[in-house]
């Protein structure tokens, strides 16, 4: 029996940096969101782990014990005791280091597909604790749902009713992948202020960063702005991809249609948000 689950790719609708703390992490607030699509993971049964992947964005991409779907499944034997094996196999479609969360999303998709292929007991609260120790945004992953992240933005509160769900998205990348750390090292120090309840009215203060970074993160930006029916474009997580969100699914279709027009070189993705 084959079992997937899919890596659903993340957004953050607004993303403040508040403080660099001791341990090196910076305190953060954001809005969590997830599109319907992203990666595929599939698995199956099998007396080994293994790992295999696939699609438009595998080259380069190790399926080794530092994969974190590897990791993940690693962790998941050590905290349950079990020793049953996976063939697992990742269809890699979102662009890596990218701002969407791609392998924190694998990482959340095979604990969620091996705790049900291996039929473990484990909670749901413990499964957050193994994702927690996977990465900061792998239990945001894991929930896949709209949330509100604080501290490193492992500290989650979800949103039981998202005003966005449903609210149609574009995402747009500049095919450059950019170091999270890297982005983060650049960051100003200036504390901007708190989240607003608005998760619209906020920004992404890692956008100025990125941009001195990968100065296609700006024209990104400028297209998507320039785009019929957009009501917020912002860039997601620490780069290079940006997203707008739409009025209606008709706009966001016409503004795909334009903007692979306007340049075909980009990855672009048109999906609702969950």
């Amino acid at each position: 029996m084959s079992l997937f689950e899919t890596a659903f790719a993340k957004i953050n609708l607004a993303l403040h940096v508040r403080e660099r703390m001791p341990d090196g992490y910076h305190r953060i607030e954001t809005i969590f969101a997830f599109c319907e699509d992203g990666d595929r993971l599939e698995g199956e049964a099998a007396d080994a782990l293994s790992l295999a992947i696939t699609g438009p964005f595998a080259e380069g991409l190790g399926a080794g014990e530092d994969n974190l779907v590897v990791r993940a499944a690693r962790a998941l034997q050590a905290e349950t005791g079990t020793t049953a094996g996976a063939a697992l196999r990742l269809d890699k479609r979102l662009p890596v280091a990218a701002g969407l969360g791609g392998g924190s999303a694998d990482a959340a998709a095979a604990l969620r597909l091996l705790s049900k292929l291996w039929n473990l007991t484990i909670d749901f609260r413990t499964l957050c604790e193994v994702a927690r120790g996977l990465g900061a945004d792998v239990p945001a992953c894991l929930f896949s749902k709209t949330a509100r992240g604080d501290g490193r933005g492992d500290d989650l509160r979800t949103i039981e009713w998202s005003p966005f769900s449903g609210i149609p998205v574009l995402l747009a990348n500049p095919r450059v992948p950019l170091s999270t750390a890297v982005v983060f090292a650049g960051w100003d120090w200036i504390d901007r202020g708190p989240m607003p309840d608005e998760a619209t009215a906020g920004r992404n203060d890692l956008e100025a960063s990125a941009i001195a970074s990968c100065p296609q993160v700006g024209a990104v930006l400028r297209r998507l702005n320039d785009l019929e029916g957009v009501t917020i474009a912002r860039m997601s997580g620490s780069g290079a991809t940006c997203f707008a969100l739409f009025e209606d699914e008709d706009a966001r279709d016409a503004a795909h249609v334009q903007l692979a027009g306007l340049q075909p070189s980009w990855w672009r993705l048109a999906s609702r948000l969950r």
